[in-house]
Parts: C-alpha cells; sequence; structure tokens
C-alpha cells in the first residue's frame, strides 16, 4: 500500500467519474496496489477492501476524516471530523482471501464465505432488496444441511438468517462500521454507517479540483505543461503560485 502521487489523484478521479462506487472502490485499490491482480482485488472480503481504503485515506491525506451528514428529524446539516481510530476495528487486510467459515446455528450445519466486491455488483443488479438479499445467501452459503439432508439457502429460517449475519460480521468487522452522531440543533441522538468509499472520493474529487486550478493558474502564466507542472514538489508549486498571485 502507498500514497497516490498528484499524477494518479488526476487519473483515478477521471477514470471513476462516471463509475458505480462501487467499481470506484476498485479503481482506487488498483491505483494504491499496482502489483495486485483485479481479480485479487475483487476477491477480497469488503472488510479487507475497506481496510486498504482507510490506509489508502490515511497515507495519502492524512488520518483525519471530514464530511456532512443530514439529521433524520430535523434535517439539520452537520459537520464531521473524526480520526481514522475511530473507525478502524483492526481487520488485519493481509487475512487470507477465500476463506470458509464453518457454523451450527440451531439444526442446521453451514458452510459459507464473506461477501466480496464481485458479490455487491452482481446484486447490484437487483430489482430490490429482497432480490438482493436472497441472491447474496445464494451466493456466500456454500452448503447447508438439516440431519445430514441438504437445505437451500432461501429455506433457511430468518432465525438462522440472523444469527449467520451477525456471525460473518464478526469474522469481517470493518465490513460495517458504525459512527456514532448527534445534532446540536434538536439533541437526538443515532448512529450512521460509515462509507469509506464517500469520504475517500470526496477528498480525490476536492484535491483534484485544487490540482487542476493551480495547473490552470501555472500554465497561463508560465506556458508550462500540465504534466510538468504536476512534475514539481507542492512545495515548487506552492512558491510559484504565491508569486504569481
Amino acid at each position: 500500500m502507498r500514497c497516490l502521487t498528484d499524477q494518479e489523484i488526476i487519473a483515478t478521479w477521471e477514470k471513476g467519474l462516471r463509475q458505480h462506487p462501487l467499481e470506484r472502490a476498485l479503481t482506487l485499490l488498483a491505483a494504491a496496489l499496482p502489483g495486485v491482480a483485479r481479480g485479487d482485488l475483487l476477491n477480497l472480503s469488503i472488510g479487507q477492501r475497506d481496510g486498504y481504503l482507510l490506509l489508502l485515506h490515511e497515507r495519502t491525506f492524512g488520518s483525519q476524516f471530514v464530511g456532512f451528514a443530514e439529521c433524520h428529524f430535523c434535517q439539520e446539516r452537520l459537520e464531521l471530523s473524526f480520526d481514522i481510530d475511530t473507525v478502524w476495528v483492526g481487520t488485519a487486510p493481509s487475512e487470507s482471501v477465500g476463506q470458509t467459515y464453518h457454523h451450527r446455528i440451531e439444526d442446521y450445519e453451514l458452510l459459507v464465505r464473506l461477501p466480496t466486491s464481485v458479490d455487491l455488483l452482481i446484486i447490484a443488479a437487483s430489482s430490490n432488496v429482497e432480490a438482493a438479499r436472497v441472491l447474496l445467501l445464494q451466493r456466500c452459503i456454500l452448503q447447508a444441511t438439516c440431519a445430514s439432508n441438504a437445505v437451500q439457502a432461501t429455506a433457511l429460517p430468518d432465525s438462522v438468517i440472523h444469527i449467520l449475519g451477525e456471525k460473518l460480521l464478526g469474522s469481517d468487522p470493518q465490513a460495517e462500521v458504525l459512527i456514532d452522531l448527534s445534532c446540536p440543533r434538536c439533541g437526538q441522538h443515532w448512529s450512521a454507517v460509515f462509507d469509506v468509499v464517500a469520504f475517500l472520493w470526496s477528498e480525490i474529487q476536492a484535491h483534484t479540483k485544487r490540482l487542476l486550478r493551480e495547473v490552470h493558474t501555472l500554465a497561463q502564466a508560465y506556458g508550462w505543461s500540465e504534466s510538468d507542472i504536476l512534475a514539481l514538489s507542492r512545495t515548487r508549486r506552492q512558491f510559484y503560485l504565491e508569486m504569481v498571485s
């Protein structure tokens, strides 16, 4: 894992601009892990994927996250600021990819694997939430038996599915991290799912716009090309910008 250069940030932004957020996450990973095959990135668990994205944010933009949220109760706009330690649960990204888990829940024996980006990309095309839920179960439950008889994933009781979901999240805790929010206007408190892809992409967009404005200013002033300007260190670039202004 390494930080992205200014040139790589712009290239990643341009590639991901019209992508679905799920594809965007893979584009970000591919830029930060150029030696890893796309198939390997696709098969990371969601927690492993998000762990790498957290590291990418820290090494490229620092450990502080800044964003906005809307109060569900009074629609007040809230500004968020927190450190990576708030959303890092300590899952090691190097855990084996494709690991399977065996669980006995009630009278059922289950062999399962963790959801991956491949699964999320496939279920994203589902017509509704229930269809996506069924498809995800069918993909991630590799085998289910009761009294040595095979059972279809869709035939499992809701209670078993609920417990299985908790067990899978326990095996991949970085996949769903909650942040506590409170509204200073109405005093309400609630929890929201932390979306590292959205936060990281917001940083990529903001940084790219700053870079392109700098390129525009210096190109007008000196006639330099974009590649020449971006090849300058940030310190030297800032010095030239101060002279222009």
